[in-house]
């Protein structure tokens, strides 16, 4: 269970072009490396997998107990070495008076026994730069800290002065990436676009190998690397809300957290992919799942979907369909997007969304379900994430679920049901371990 995590003192310091380069050039140097997510995001995985080769899994302390964490850890049986990527700044995460950074990527590398690898953008700064750096080794003196690559350097003087900060501060240099304006990652309002939409992913990653080789100590990271956890092989012991599952997927619908996925199959679920944007009707099956996405990109299309909308009305007549998010919001009666205009969706619930008006909900979810969902009974609690900028306009259905943020304070958004389909606006993570 050796490794690392790459973290940065805050998004945008190009922590996420540092990952895909360390994942593609350790695995070129035959190296098997397993990819971990810090925190609760759904897009990064995806982009994870494409640069390892293995599948990238969301490693959560806030949403997850200590089996599930173990059993997500253990995945990483059969590999050499665990790259894991932090989100936001290093600390961030669930703050209370007298405790701070619940959930945080420094919990994850504390829990896992990962030294961390700093990300600095340096951009402004030279010698002031180990200031920055000493204080994130600092502010946690058991925090094994394995040292950091400069990023964004102007110039070789620059990385001089930057460097001899370093040294005077006591902090491993493990790399000095010069400024480059063509190693950034196309983004949209949720952050990177999806890996599967990238224009040429394959080339892009090729790169950053190219050039993390070129100006990273990839030996020094690979002897950095430690690891506290012990685990042993298991399942992931997740239990499936169904058989048979006919999931969405597609770019309006790809937000599924792979561990659940993952998990669902290791307990003999069927698993039956179907394209909602490519107007395909849900396969026979026992759940119909629409997991988050884009819907509000691809309005206009999933209105003039008819198959799949028969589709989905047929089996709803008799089965349970679930939306998380983004599938929430495709089963309303309409979508209104960012010009104004409306779209007809599956009318399953009464649900009317607008992204024209947009708000930016964010953060944590702890949720009490007043009804029943798919696996989950009434008096169930569970633990997620939500993300989105949609504003609700018209919700007449019943609520499904309680839900407060982190903190305890109230959510409105509380999902709803009508008959066999419900809804949530947060995606879920695990059942609350108490």
């Amino acid at each position: 269970m050796k490794g690392i995590l790459v973290s940065a003192p805050a998004s945008g310091t190009g922590k996420t072009t540092v990952m895909l380069g360390l994942l593609r050039a350790l695995s070129e140097d035959g190296l098997r490396v397993q990819p971990f997510k810090s925190g609760p995001d759904y897009i990064d995985p995806a982009f994870h997998r494409a640069a390892a080769g293995r599948a990238s899994f969301n490693l959560d302390t806030w949403a997850m107990g200590e089996g599930l964490l173990g059993a997500i850890a253990a995945q990483a049986e059969g590999a050499d070495l665990v790259v894991a990527e932090g989100s936001m700044g290093l600390y961030d995460g669930v703050a209370f008076k007298g405790a701070t950074g619940h959930g945080s990527s420094a919990e994850t590398a504390a829990c896992m026994g990962w030294p961390v690898v700093l990300v600095v953008d340096v951009s402004g700064q030279a010698q002031s730069a180990a200031a920055v750096a000493l204080g994130f080794r600092a502010f946690r003196p058991d925090l094994p800290f394995a040292g950091v690559i400069l990023n964004r350097c102007a110039s070789p003087r620059h990385e001089r002065l930057a460097r001899l900060g370093m040294e005077e501060a006591g902090i491993k240099v493990l790399g000095v990436l010069p400024r480059r304006g063509d190693l950034v990652l196309p983004e949209r309002h949720l952050g990177l676009v999806q890996a599967v939409e990238h224009p040429d992913l394959e080339v892009a990653i090729a790169g950053y190998a190219a050039f993390l080789r070129a100006h990273v100590d990839l030996g020094a990271i690979v002897a950095a690397a430690e690891g506290g956890l012990k685990t042993h092989p298991t399942a992931l012991r997740v239990t499936p809300p169904a058989q048979r599952i006919a999931l969405a997927q597609d770019a309006a619908f790809s937000f599924a957290y792979p561990h659940l996925v993952e998990g669902w199959r290791q307990a003999g679920a069927e698993i039956l992919p179907f394209s909602p944007l490519a107007d395909e009707a849900p396969p026979e099956a026992d759940l119909v799942w629409l997991p988050g996405g884009y819907p509000e990109l691809h309005a206009g299309v999933l209105a003039g979907a008819e198959r799949f909308r028969a589709g989905l009305r047929h089996h709803a007549e008799t089965k349970p369909v679930h939306g998380e998010c983004g599938g929430y919001m495709a089963l309303g009666e309409a979508l209104v997007d960012k010009a104004g205009v409306r779209h007809r969706m599956a009318g399953l619930l009464g649900l009317v969304t607008s992204y024209e008006k947009r708000k930016m909900h964010l953060g944590y979810r702890r949720a009490e379900l007043v009804a029943g969902m798919p696996g989950f009974g009434p008096g169930a609690v569970l633990r997620g994430h939500e993300f989105h900028y949609s504003t609700i306009l018209e919700q007449p259905d019943a609520g499904l679920a309680r839900v407060t943020d982190a903190e305890g304070a109230s959510v409105v958004e509380t999902g709803s049901v009508r008959g066999r389909v419900s809804g949530t606006f947060f995606h879920l993570i695990a059942e609350d371990a108490g």
